[in-house]
């Protein structure tokens, strides 16, 4: 999950991608930058208190039997989850929206965190018409003792609370760390027998030109070696999705709906190319090339050789600046005879690109594999690296494996490559904005995901979003409803297509509060009526209002619980 990216903010509408350059903004564009308030991490919203009102007890006994009844109710009024495919069945609009759990859900302990708190969250989440929910599960946790030793004891209850409720799932195969980015509460580590494994052999982890080694991820370049006490990190994910399969079938394309497979740091297919952790990296940098650990170099040094450029193989570039530098900064980046844009460059990129891919191939193969006899649904998340986007090289995109500039879609062969699994494209930053980041970056996550969406719509693979950070706002809401209409290009063949899900980040105390779940509730709403829906506004915002009203209960029992 994306819940390390501290200044993805804001979202996308929909502006038709055309040919030829993106226009610098000019002197006198007015710029809005995000308040550093709305910057604020994820996890350091966990800690503010909702407001708590006051009900007197035989009317609360009252709303909560009503509340209840009303959710029993609304079992009934389902909506298809529609990842079967592009734009769902035919005759069903709307796009379901899933709220995404603390990162700290199941304990250290492999117990629920706060069972009360969330079980009470589960409900009013329920009956205010979500359809489900996204759960890391973390690598860290359940085989974190020894390899092949599962332990799934806080899984197994959540994902029953789950059931019980009546939420379906998308089940985040979590084989990063979480933990050491600017605002992360939580910290869980690989496996300690894996960190025992990195201990030993420190190449098996990312690194760049200057040797910082990053421990987010198991370099890809290891990928199909036996480092890990005799098996391979592919075999590795592999028997774990397996576990998983064989522990939860009888919750399989039921309950859980979606298997999201990590690939990478935050659970996202990219190389850890903008490391917020001691402060490496700062937005909006370009980020570093992670590819000098021995076992991604020996295969750098195979593919120059095979290209005929032997001496291309020894290093990737060294005019690529540092993490915190701007493309202009650099040779390598520079828009005017920039390295990248030279037969090197071109070489290099291609291979950094092309070794992305192929870890994601591997992994998607065998989840392709594992899950193919029951019905959930695969997807993989991509990084909405939206800064620098108005460049012509894109640097930022290009360093965390992205192989998209001003004169190349990069986008449209990871899209591919999904296609071919089946897999669902579930992308960032959807609630992003232009104008709200500044411009002097070049930032254009508007203009990204309509990329992104033309891309997909091509590769015929179906787009789900996620919005990057905390959001509670009428302008963040209206914005996501607007994305995930892909009304993009009224003159596409897409015209009738939407996302076919929204995941939303994050369920928190925050959400909880008066204001704040009153607007969540209406937007659930909305998103669940479609943009081809008749029904007037009025009478949405009138249902959506009813909503507010007999979940309050609920709402207030879920705050004070999570609070405490």
């Amino acid at each position: 999950m994306a819940f390390n990216l501290t200044h993805q903010l804001g979202a996308l509408a929909g502006t038709p991608i055309k040919s030829g350059e993106m226009t610098t903004p000019s002197a006198e564009s007015s710029l809005s930058v995000s308040p550093p308030s709305a910057r604020m991490p994820i996890s350091m919203n966990r800690n503010v208190s909702p407001p708590m009102s006051p009900v007197l007890g035989s009317r609360r006994a009252d709303l909560s039997v009503a509340c209840k009844a009303f959710a029993v109710e609304t079992v009934e009024e389902q909506r298809t989850y529609k990842e079967g495919g592009i734009g769902g069945e035919k005759g069903k609009g709307g796009v379901p929206v899933f709220v995404m759990m603390p990162l700290d859900s199941v304990t250290m302990g492999n117990t629920v965190n706060r069972r009360k708190a969330m079980r009470a969250s589960l409900q009013a989440l329920k009956s205010a018409g979500v359809e489900g929910i996204m759960i890391d599960v973390w690598w860290g946790l359940v085989e974190r003792e020894a390899p092949g030793a599962y332990n799934w004891g806080g899984y197994n209850e959540l994902l029953e609370m789950a059931k019980k409720v009546g939420l379906k799932v998308q089940a985040v195969m979590s084989f990063h760390q979480c933990g050491g980015n600017v605002g992360d509460s939580v910290t869980i580590p690989l496996p300690q027998w894996v960190v025992e494994e990195v201990d030993k052999d420190p190449d098996l982890a990312y690194t760049d030109q200057w040797g910082r080694r990053n421990h987010e991820y198991i370099s890809l370049g290891a990928d199909t070696l036996p480092v890990l006490k005799g098996r391979t990190p592919v075999q590795c994910y592999s028997d774990f999705m397996r576990a998983f399969r064989d522990n939860f079938k009888h919750l399989l394309g039921d309950t859980i709906v979606e298997i999201q497979v990590g690939m990478g740091p935050a659970g996202e297919l990219r190389y850890p190319s903008y490391p917020e952790q001691d402060g490496t990296w700062r937005f909006p940098g370009i980020g570093a090339f992670q590819c000098y650990d021995k076992y991604s170099l020996s295969s750098l040094k195979a593919a120059a050789e095979a290209y005929g450029k032997p001496e291309w193989g020894g290093t990737g570039p060294t005019d690529a600046g540092h993490y915190n530098n701007w493309p202009e900064d650099t040779q390598f980046f520079k828009k005017e005879d920039g390295g990248w844009n030279t037969e090197y460059g071109e070489f290099f990129l291609t291979w950094y690109s092309q070794m992305l891919l192929d870890h994601g191939e591997r992994i998607l193969s065998s989840a392709k594999s594992i899950f193919q006899d029951t019905s959930v649904k695969i997807s993989v998340k991509i990084a909405g690296i939206h800064w620098h986007y108005g460049t012509r090289s894109h640097a930022p995109e290009l360093t965390a494996g992205y192989y998209n500039t001003r004169f190349r879609d990069g986008y449209l062969p990871i899209a591919q490559m999904l296609a071919r699994h089946n897999a669902i494209f579930n992308f960032t930053c959807i609630e992003m904005r232009d104008h709200e980041q500044p411009q002097d970056a070049l930032c254009a996550p508007e203009k990204l995901v309509n990329q992104v969406a033309l891309a997909t719509l091509a590769a015929e693979v179906p787009l789900a979003g996620e919005n990057a950070l905390p959001r509670y706002d009428d302008h963040a809401h209206e914005q996501i409803l607007k994305a995930s209409a892909l009304s993009f290009d009224q003159n596409s063949e897409g015209e009738n297509r939407e996302m076919c899900a929204f995941t939303y980040l994050r369920m928190n105390p925050e959400l909880f509060k008066a204001d704040n779940w009153g607007k969540f509730v209406g937007f659930v709403k909305k998103m669940g009526e479609g943009r081809d829906s008749d029904r007037c506004q009025e009478e949405v915002e009138r249902e959506a209002e009813h909503f507010v009203h007999v979940t309050q209960p609920l709402v207030q029992e879920a705050a004070v619980a999570l609070t405490h």
